[in-house]
């Protein structure tokens, strides 16, 4: 799951960063409104967390206009503003929830996986497809009782072909969503990693296959 943080408290932002990726979530993190909705507009991201008082643009602008352009990613409001009437215009603005600081780590991977829920993507322990099971806590993938333990950037990949089974996922996507958007990874980083993941998938003996669409991407496709 991609997050974007949007906090211009430099050190908040990597603390928040840290214990979200110690949970194998993917983090980017942009200190200002305008870079906030520059990075939100690209829809790539599963939940936005930003704060109210950035430079440039604060959180409530960046909210709406995020909404007005279409993006409905879920955004869940991070910041020291606990008035009522500051929570109120924070939901108007299109904010979906709200969270004070100081906070708990546990409150708010609880927040964030309430409003994955809300949008309907329910986190599952297992994704299956073919004969293949995705343990999404051990990143371990089976076939048959065999398995074996995937790397992080694996794990990711895996996760996103069975999560879009059956359909294109461009090279951009995986770049995007595995590496993050300010990384430099580039064509070449994706095509190692899959060639690492179809290596896996031939040690399990599966009749799950990676099929590349040449100038497109990649799809997942059930080759028995």
């Amino acid at each position: 799951m991609q997050i974007l943080i949007v906090e211009d408290d430099i050190r908040l932002a990597q603390a928040v960063g840290k214990i979200l990726e110690d949970n194998n979530y993917q983090v980017d993190m942009v200190h200002d409104g305008q870079s906030g909705l520059d990075y939100g507009e690209t829809g790539i991201y599963d939940v936005i967390i930003l704060d109210v008082m950035l430079p440039k643009m604060d959180g409530f602008e960046v909210a709406k206009q995020l909404r007005r352009k279409g993006v409905d990613t879920p955004v869940l409001m991070l910041t020291a503003r606990s008035q009522i009437p500051d929570k109120i215009e924070g939901l108007d603005s299109g904010a979906d929830d709200y969270m004070t600081k100081p906070f708990s780590p546990a409150e708010m991977l609880a927040h964030l996986r309430a409003l994955t829920r809300r949008q309907g993507q329910v986190v599952f322990e297992t994704l299956r497809f073919a004969d293949l099971e995705l343990n999404l806590e051990s990143h371990d993938l089976a076939r048959e009782g065999k398995s074996i333990n995937l790397s992080f950037k694996e794990f990711s990949i895996m996760n996103i072909l069975m999560s879009n089974k059956g359909q294109i996922v461009s090279k951009e996507t995986l770049i995007s969503k595995v590496w993050g958007v300010e990384s430099s990874a580039v064509d070449n980083n994706v095509e190692a990693y899959i060639s690492f993941v179809r290596k896996k998938l031939k040690f399990l003996g599966s009749s799950a296959q990676i099929e590349t669409i040449r100038k497109v991407g990649y799809r997942l496709v059930d080759g028995q």
